[in-house]
């Protein structure tokens, strides 16, 4: 699990990144993210009722996804704050490495933009 470091800790963090943020969409996440000034990056994960009725679905797709952000921090080092923004429902099925290589290639993606 992420450790509480890296979270939003508040809606008014998260506000700021959806109104001044750039978007990487693909068809099952997107990343929404800032550059900030803290000395560490914070990340976020929103799964709307649309995609999943289910809080338990909802939560394991949370999870599955604050994981491999967790196992990617290493390689990680720029100061950003990043929201993924979940579309689809198989990224609850799907295997964990391509989950992790899809969230690798959004990061990347946001570091070379």
């Amino acid at each position: 699990m992420l450790s509480q470091k890296y979270r939003f800790h508040s809606r008014g963090g998260v506000r700021y990144v959806y109104q001044k943020g750039k978007t990487i969409r693909t068809p099952l996440l997107s990343l929404v993210y800032t550059p900030n000034t803290r000395h560490h990056q914070r990340f976020g994960v929103v799964v709307s009722k649309k995609v999943l009725k289910s809080a338990v679905g909802r939560n394991r797709i949370r999870r599955r996804i604050y994981e491999a952000i967790r196992l990617e921090l290493p390689d990680f080092t720029y100061h950003q704050d990043c929201i993924f923004i979940v579309f689809s429902k198989t990224t609850m099925t799907m295997p964990f490495r391509e989950l992790r290589a899809l969230v690798h290639t959004l990061l990347n993606r946001s570091i070379h933009e």
